[in-house]
């Protein structure tokens, strides 16, 4: 399968969101939805002349929620999927931003909840499902296995690893999440962040200078 994705950071922490697109079967999806995403995302999408299946997030801190009501706004039939642990902030986004933002977030309502273990197939385009919190309490990372590709949210950055210290972060789970739901996978996977730029599995298990946290959770 030749997918093209597309990568594009936006907002004011400069959260990445990607556009998946399968160009042999005219499908696409949209993984996260960051402030100031939408232009970007319709741009791409309509250079391939493709409309979204489905937004997957990977987790709804705001800065990668922010443009997912006009999105939906956009693409009617686009569904949105989230873990249901997550999907509080989505229904009331305002009430849970932890800080006061300069501009208001549109609430909307999940179409699908996934869970660990979830596989799905939206054309041609697969994910495996791998339930990881610790940075939030539903963070999701969505594997591609045909293709060895993760996107991984805010769980694990390239040499950095997600924040636990905001409501609903856990340090332990977190290390717990990468420990038994990333180190297993294939050295050569990519890992396509939430924030900063794409690295590998085995980049982070031999260069992070969180392995040693993790290691401890290992199975």
């Amino acid at each position: 399968m030749n997918l093209k994705i597309h990568t594009f950071t936006t907002g004011p922490v400069m959260t990445n969101s990607y556009v998946v697109i399968d160009p042999a079967a005219n499908v696409g999806v949209i993984i996260d939805a960051p402030p100031d995403s939408q232009e970007k995302i319709v741009e791409a999408l309509a250079n391939a002349g493709v409309t979204p299946a489905a937004l997957l997030l990977t987790h709804t801190h705001w800065d990668h929620t922010a443009d997912a009501a006009p999105l939906q706004q956009h693409y009617p039939e686009m569904l949105i999927y989230v873990h249901p642990d997550d999907e509080y902030r989505l229904v009331e986004p305002m009430r849970h931003t932890g800080w006061p933002l300069p501009f208001t977030i549109q609430p909307v309502a999940a179409s699908r909840h996934l869970r660990h273990g979830d596989r799905f197939t939206l054309g041609s385009i697969g994910f495996h499902v791998l339930h990881a919190p610790g940075h939030s309490e539903g963070s999701l990372v969505f594997h591609d296995e045909a293709n060895r590709v993760a996107f991984s949210g805010d769980v694990l950055f390239a040499g950095s690893i997600g924040r636990a210290d905001l409501p609903g972060g856990d340090f332990e789970a977190l290390m717990r999440s990468i420990a038994t739901r990333l180190m297993p996978l294939h050295d050569a996977t990519r890992i396509l962040p939430g924030h900063g730029p794409e690295t590998t599995i085995g980049e982070e298990r031999e260069r992070n200078p969180f392995a040693l946290d993790w290691e401890g959770y290992l199975a």
